[in-house]
């Protein structure tokens, strides 16, 4: 199984870098494959809604979305990872989430999701819930921990000395291979949900 994780930070060595490398230590124990993605510091612009993904099968701009996509596909799961910047996640994390989730048209459902945020203080919890929205309209169970998903440090490193923190990332990567294994294993024996045509209503009629 292959979780990959989504460092939305543009620092690579920061506090929400590490975060991702405690639940990466603790997927390597439980024999879980993990894939870290940098893409805080990169020139990723947001969707402008024209549609072309529809006709190409992957976003017109041509940059790490289009990268990243085939590795979702591939995954078990996903971890998005982000500073809290103005009780919001990094905009250019936000971009890319938008595209890469809007020009693919494969099925995420049951791909477990999880989100991890940093900051000095406060934002974190508006934060937490903004990220997890992309999980459930995609129908991706979203995994929980012993605490809300957050780690707290303002200077480079200060996060390790988050020792609560670092014990929830610990908690959430068990508890999103367990429920990783246990949706295999449902999958095996009763494959997906059956899913409905999808009705799509506009408020103005």
């Amino acid at each position: 199984m292959k979780v990959l994780l989504i460092n939305g930070s543009p620092r690579p060595k920061g506090n929400t870098s590490i975060a991702l490398q405690e639940m990466e230590k603790t997927f390597a124990a439980e024999g879980i494959e993990t894939e870290t993605i940098q893409i805080g510091n990169k020139d990723i612009r947001g969707c402008i809604a024209c549609g072309r993904c529809a006709e190409l099968g992957k976003c017109v701009f041509n940059d790490m979305v289009n990268e990243a996509a085939p590795k979702f596909q591939e995954c078990d799961g996903l971890v998005i990872g982000s500073p809290v910047y103005y009780a919001s996640a990094n905009a250019t994390l936000v971009a890319f989430l938008t595209r890469l989730f809007y020009s693919t048209s494969f099925d995420k459902t049951m791909k477990v999701g999880a989100s991890v945020v940093a900051a000095r203080r406060g934002g974190l919890s508006a934060t937490f819930d903004e990220l997890n929205k992309f999980f459930t309209i995609s129908g991706m169970p979203v995994a929980s921990s012993q605490y809300w998903n957050s780690v707290h440090g303002r200077g480079p490193g200060e996060a390790a000395q988050d020792a609560e923190g670092l014990q929830t990332m610990r908690t959430l990567a068990k508890n999103m291979t367990f429920l990783m294994k246990s949706i295999a294993l449902g999958k095996e024996a009763y494959g997906l949900p059956e899913k409905e045509e999808h009705l799509w209503t506009h408020f103005i009629r």
